[in-house]
C-alpha cells in the first residue's frame, strides 16, 4: 500500500491504540476486542521480548487489521517487525538508521520528534508525517502548533497522555491525522472492547 493511502487510513480510525503485549497469549484476545469494538488499527510496541511474534500472529489471524510496530529504535527491530507484516513503523524518537531501513523496504515511518530541531532531521530524510511525543510532557497542542507553524506542510500523530478527555481537541486541529493511546487497552478483554468502542463514538 502506498504511503499516502496508509495515511489516509490512519486518518480515517483517528486513533492509535498502542499496544503492550507481555506474552504471546494476550495478543489474539486483546486484537479481538480492538477489532469487536470498532478500531481494527493497532501499534504493537517492541517494549517486550514477543513483539515480532505478536505481529506476525495479529497480521495472519486479522488480515483487515491495520498493524504497526511501535517503539521500533534500531535497524534489527526495524527488520523484525517489517518480516513479521508490519505496515507501519513508529519510533519513540527520530533514528537514522530506522529511517534508512524503512526507505530500503519502502515502508511508512513516523518518527517522534518534539523539536524544530528534530523536525528537521526527519525532514532531512523525506520524511514529513511525523509522531509528537511524549506529547503532554512537551506542551501538547500548543508545541504541536508552533512547530506545524515553522514547518506547515508537516502532518502529526501525537500520542503520549492522550485519553478521552482531550482527544477531540488534538484531533479538532487540521495537521493531526490521528492520536496515539492507550488508555483503552487496560483491562480485560471485555473491558477493552468497551472502552474502545466509547472512543470510536467519541471521535465520530
Amino acid at each position: 500500500m502506498a504511503h499516502e493511502q496508509l495515511i489516509e487510513q490512519i486518518k480515517k480510525t483517528k486513533i492509535v491504540p498502542v499496544v503492550v503485549l507481555n506474552s504471546i497469549e494476550e495478543t489474539l484476545p486483546k486484537m479481538q476486542a480492538l477489532v469487536e469494538g470498532g478500531l481494527p488499527c493497532a501499534e504493537i510496541t517492541f517494549r517486550t521480548p514477543c513483539a515480532a511474534d505478536a505481529i506476525k500472529l495479529t497480521v495472519e489471524k486479522y488480515p483487515q487489521m491495520l498493524v504497526g510496530a511501535g517503539t521500533v529504535i534500531n535497524r534489527e527491530q526495524c527488520e523484525k517487525a517489517i518480516a513479521a507484516g508490519s505496515k507501519f513503523i513508529v519510533s519513540p524518537g527520530f533514528s537514522e538508521e530506522v529511517a534508512d531501513c524503512c526507505a530500503e523496504h519502502d515502508m511508512l515511518y513516523l518518527p517522534g520528534i518534539v523539536t524544530p530541531t528534530e523536525a528537521m532531521a526527519a525532514i532531512a530524510k523525506g520524511l514529513t508525517t511525523l509522531k509528537f511525543f511524549p506529547a503532554s510532557n512537551y506542551g501538547g497542542l500548543k508545541t504541536i502548533k508552533a512547530i506545524c507553524a515553522a514547518f506547515p506542510y508537516l502532518k502529526i500523530m501525537p500520542t503520549g497522555g492522550i485519553n478521552e478527555s482531550n482527544i477531540l481537541e488534538y484531533l479538532a486541529y487540521d495537521k493531526i491525522i490521528a492520536c496515539g493511546g492507550s488508555w483503552m487497552m487496560s483491562g480485560t478483554p471485555e473491558e477493552i472492547k468497551a472502552k474502545t468502542k466509547a472512543a470510536v463514538e467519541l471521535v465520530k
